[in-house]
């Protein structure tokens, strides 16, 4: 126990005082808030204005087109049509819309055509279709008699109100709000299960072929190495999410201290219209939207998050540790990193296409219980509301996962770790496991 305690302080005190770590642990949080800012600049950013040129030789559809920001619409009907698609080719338009003279309102649907050197966007296409549908329609109705104001009149528009069966109101999006969070939390995981696990398996290799494992072996078991590798690495990363998560609650503290002497330095009759103004700004919903998050349960998801984390980082961990010492480099480590990585991408995919249509139904709860697959798809789940023994019996097959996985990969742990030279294939590892 003394020699596994040396181990994991060995390796705890080695990651940290990497530079990496001490640069990645800081500015990590700059770089996430400096990508947001930079995304929303972009999405700020206007589009080019696209031309679009419209041959209309029927007259009757050239005006139901209105310029838009990214796409402005010209009337060139008089001009001839070899003429313009020598333009398109010259790129000198975006595209072309060409509407065929036919007073038949079925041929004409079916003859439109649009011209373009680029394929145009699914989007563009469906407005442009919309636009002549609605024409068409309204001509229909025109020929057959039809009062179309008494029809737009007659069209009903349905909004089904959601309810408890306790009787209080609920909220539209609220699945997608909740998926939107067990996925932040689920991807989480599965982003610092392979970071962290690459540097098990990065250690052991760089030990390996520097030869200090042979000197270090010769006095600690390669079980206790192990699992010294992987609880040291673990460590450094729970130091890593303290870090963040005090920087952020400072900064909170910083800002809200900032806003609060802002509202502070204002007459308390100023601060309360201020409040009434905010308050009337703040619809119904997007109070009872805040009132739903707040009845989520975050503290089990919060809980959840740091086992799942620690559950599955020393699952995959030990798979990667077990490769590390098998291989002499890391290019020869690809072949068997795939099989490791497919787990959390199928988690990810069962998550957000079955976890919010049916996030208690049986695909969801199997994968749940699932040890590869459980840290991410049990943490989509959570925020619906999943009881509490499913959660533990969850918790109970990961970490017990571990503890037989952990006995096989220390197997080819311990056969691996002293091979050089010879570049193991999956045969060779399931005869090291027998062994």
């Amino acid at each position: 126990m003394n020699k596994l305690i040396l181990i994991i302080k060995r390796e705890f005190i080695a990651k940290v005082r990497n530079k990496s770590f001490i640069v990645m642990t800081f500015l990590s949080p700059l770089l996430f808030v400096g990508i947001g800012v930079f995304v929303g600049y972009l999405s700020q950013m206007k589009a080019d204005l696209k031309t679009i040129a419209i041959h209309d030789e029927t007259g009757r559809f050239v005006n139901e087109f209105k310029s838009t920001k990214e796409y402005k619409y010209v009337n060139l009907s008089s001009v001839d049509l070899k003429i313009l698609k020598d333009s398109i080719v010259r790129k000198s338009y975006e595209g072309l819309l060409v509407i065929p003279k036919t007073t038949d309102n079925v041929l004409l649907q079916k003859n439109i055509q649009y011209i373009s050197n680029d394929s145009p966007s699914v989007t563009f296409i469906g407005d442009i279709e919309e636009v002549v549908s609605k024409k068409l329609t309204a001509e229909n109705f025109q020929k057959e008699g039809l009062d179309t104001l008494k029809i737009n009149k007659a069209k009903a528009e349905v909004s089904i109100n959601l309810e408890k069966a306790s009787g209080e109101a609920s909220l539209k999006g609220l699945n997608e709000i909740k998926i939107g969070i067990g996925g932040i939390f689920g991807y989480l995981i599965m982003m610092f299960i392979i970071i962290y696990g690459n540097m098990v398996m990065r250690s052991v290799i760089e030990e390996k072929t520097s030869r200090i494992i042979e000197v270090i072996i010769s006095s600690v078991k390669p079980f206790q190495l192990m699992m010294g590798k992987i609880i040291g690495t673990s460590l450094a990363g729970v130091l890593q999410f303290l870090i963040w998560a005090i920087l952020g609650l400072s900064a909170m503290f910083v800002l809200s201290s900032v806003f609060g002497v802002q509202l502070g330095s204002t007459s308390s009759v100023q601060t309360q219209q201020v409040m009434q103004t905010a308050q009337h700004a703040m619809g119904s919903d997007i109070q009872m939207y805040i009132k739903e998050l707040w009845n989520l349960p975050i503290a089990t998801i919060l809980i959840s998050f740091i086992i799942y984390f620690i559950g599955g980082y020393f699952l995959y961990s030990s798979f990667y540790a077990s490769i590390g010492a098998a291989v002499d480099n890391e290019t020869d480590s690809q072949q068997f990193l795939l099989p490791i990585i497919m787990p959390l991408i199928l988690g990810v995919y069962i998550g957000f296409f079955t976890v919010m249509n049916d996030p208690n139904g049986t695909i969801a709860t199997v994968f749940s219980m699932i040890p590869l697959t459980s840290p991410i798809v049990m943490m989509m789940r959570i925020p619906f509301g999943v009881p509490m023994w499913q959660i533990a019996i969850s918790m109970t097959i990961l970490f017990a996962s571990f503890l037989g996985v952990v006995w096989f990969a220390s197997k080819i742990y311990r056969i691996g770790i002293l091979m050089y030279g010879k570049k193991p294939t999956w045969k060779e590892l399931y005869k090291w496991l027998k062994y």
